[in-house]
């Protein structure tokens, strides 16, 4: 028997505090509204640490890094190439680090101040095709970085939105990452035109 599940309700840190993996297919799907601005997450890449050597945790914990480690539910906003920010949603229990990065969505609400912020883009389906144009439209900034997206209060909240059919989910390797790069750890909405192009290998994340 299916399971109906409220829209628009704000998910919790209990669930989000699992392996990136099982967080990033919840998270296909879900809303994540700054603002007037919401966007339908269609596209998502999972980062561990101490065993991904594509993580920013690799290494282990540093000033810029530390979000990663928990509690679940904030956010981690990083600036990458020196001109643009990427964001990241927590998973895993506190104290051991893992994300999920959002790499693509279709936005549902405050069009016209998402066009605003990306006046180039020549389609509304374009306006949060790719990491760092998803964060633009949001208006997130470093000031975001550890905001708690759990909290009903917080500038940036995170929505069950519609659940996305299993069959719909589709897996492949991670995009840009100079190392693992063939691990499936890359999910996507099957058809959704706001996902975006597949780039192997390149410079390390960040």
């Amino acid at each position: 028997m299916s399971v109906s599940v409220p829209l628009d309700r704000q998910l919790t840190r209990e669930e989000l505090a699992v392996d990136p993996v099982d967080a990033a297919k919840l998270l296909l799907g879900c809303v994540i509204e700054a603002g007037d601005v919401r966007v339908r997450l269609v596209e998502v890449e999972a980062y561990r640490g101490g065993d991904d050597p594509a993580s920013h945790c690799y290494r282990g914990k540093t000033p810029r890094n530390e979000v990663m480690f928990g509690p679940a539910g904030h956010l981690y906003v990083y600036f990458v190439y020196g001109m643009h920010f990427c964001a990241n949603v927590v998973s895993l229990t506190d104290g051991v680090p893992g994300a999920v990065l959002l790499r693509a969505g279709e936005v549902i609400g405050g069009l016209e101040e998402a066009r605003s912020r990306r006046p180039a883009s020549r389609s509304n389906t374009e306006l949060a095709k790719g990491p760092a144009r998803l964060t633009s439209v949001l208006g997130l900034e470093r000031e975001h970085n550890g905001v708690d997206l759990t909290d009903p209060a917080s500038p940036v909240r995170l929505l069950a939105g519609e659940p996305a059919p299993t069959e719909s989910v589709v897996a492949g390797p991670r995009v840009g990452v100079a190392v693992a790069m063939d691990v499936p750890w890359r999910f996507w909405l099957d058809g959704s035109p706001a996902v975006s192009v597949y780039r192997r290998g390149g410079k390390r994340r960040g």
